[in-house]
C-alpha cells in the first residue's frame, strides 16, 4: 500500500489515480500509524511553503514524515512536497523545511517569466533507479521558487529554464520531484512507476502504461 500523505495541500487524489492506475493500492491519509505501515509514502503540495509547514506541524505529520524517512523506505515528495524535503525556503520569509535534504529554496531571478509553467526537458546528471529503462523527455512543470541542493550527488536532473533548475532529487530512500508527473504523460508515468518499485508494495491489479 502506497501512501498519499494528506496535510490539507495537494492534488492529493490526482497524485493517489495515478498510483492506482499503475496498479497499486493508494490511501490518502492523515493517519501516523497508517502512513508508517505503508510500503512507500508520497508527499505532494501545491501552495506556499510556509503554509505547507505550518499545517505539517499542526498536524503532527511533520514529525511522521521525519520518522518515514528514516525508516528507510521510498519516500517521494512532488512539487512543493519536494521543496519541502530541503532545509529552508525564501518563499514569502524564512522557512524551516523538513531538513531531509540539505539545500535552499529560492525564488528566480531574472527578466522572465515566473512561474515557470509548461513543458521542459529533463536532462539526466546521474545514474538513479528512477531512470532505468527510460530516456530524457519532457514533463510538466508549475513553480515560482526553486530548490538549490547543497550536494551536488543529491542532484539527479534538471531542466533548463533561465539557466539550469533543479528537477528531480535523491539521496538513499528520499526522493523529489519538481514536476508533477502524474500530469507529465508517459515519462511522468514511467518515472512514477519506477519509484513505486522501489518499495515493497505488490501491484494489486493489470494496469497498462500511461496514455
Amino acid at each position: 500500500m502506497i501512501a498519499i500523505i494528506d496535510y490539507g495541500m495537494g492534488n492529493l487524489h490526482s497524485v493517489s489515480k495515478a498510483v492506482e492506475r499503475l496498479g497499486y493500492e493508494a490511501v490518502i491519509t492523515a493517519d501516523a500509524k497508517e502512513i508508517m505501515d505503508a510500503d512507500g509514502a508520497i508527499l505532494p503540495g501545491v501552495g506556499a511553503f510556509g503554509d505547507a509547514m505550518q499545517n505539517l506541524r499542526n498536524t503532527g505529520l511533520e514529525e511522521v514524515t521525519r520518522f518515514y524517512a528514516a525508516s528507510g523506505k521510498p519516500l517521494l515528495g512532488i512539487c512543493l512536497g519536494m521543496q519541502l524535503l530541503f532545509s529552508e525556503s525564501e518563499e514569502y520569509g524564512q522557512h524551516q523545511g523538513l531538513g531531509l535534504l540539505p539545500g535552499k529554496v529560492i525564488r528566480f531571478q531574472g527578466n522572465f517569466k515566473v512561474p515557470h509553467m509548461g513543458w521542459n526537458k529533463l536532462a539526466f546528471k546521474q545514474e538513479s533507479p528512477l531512470f532505468v529503462g527510460l530516456e530524457e523527455g519532457h514533463v510538466y512543470f508549475v513553480h515560482s521558487f526553486h530548490a538549490k541542493p547543497e550536494r551536488t550527488e543529491d542532484l539527479l536532473a534538471v531542466t533548463d529554464y533561465n539557466g539550469p533548475v533543479t528537477a528531480i532529487v535523491g539521496r538513499g530512500n528520499v526522493y523529489g520531484m519538481q514536476f508533477h508527473p502524474e500530469k507529465s504523460g508517459e515519462l511522468g508515468m514511467s518515472l512514477l512507476r519506477n519509484f513505486l518499485a522501489l518499495t515493497d508494495s505488490r501491484v494489486k491489479v493489470a494496469a497498462n502504461a500511461a496514455k
